[in-house]
């Protein structure tokens, strides 16, 4: 199956490849996209529990979902994993 969530403090390039290499860990998640110029990370997934894991996922990384708060604390997170991203080598 496949899931789309539109998620917050999704800015660059930066931040897509931490989510996509975070993502990508996961067991049973597959065929990561994220795209920054709409704020949606696409994703497969096998069954519910895992595309709430994504959704989880997320949100310690820094990229609440549109329907969760954004906090203080998660943009401040999103502000590390883009940086982490910026660095990491694609």
């Amino acid at each position: 199956m496949k899931a789309t969530i539109i998620v917050q403090n999704l800015k660059c390039g930066g931040c897509a490849r931490t989510i996509t290499n975070k993502l990508t860990e996961l067991d049973n998640i597959s065929e990561v996209q994220v795209f920054p110029n709409t704020s949606t990370v696409s994703f497969a997934y096998q069954n519910t529990d895992d595309a709430l894991m994504v959704k989880d996922k997320l949100k310690d990384l820094g990229y609440p979902s549109i329907d969760s708060k954004n906090s203080i604390a998660a943009k401040a997170k999103s502000f590390v994993s883009c940086a982490t991203g910026r660095m990491t080598k694609q």
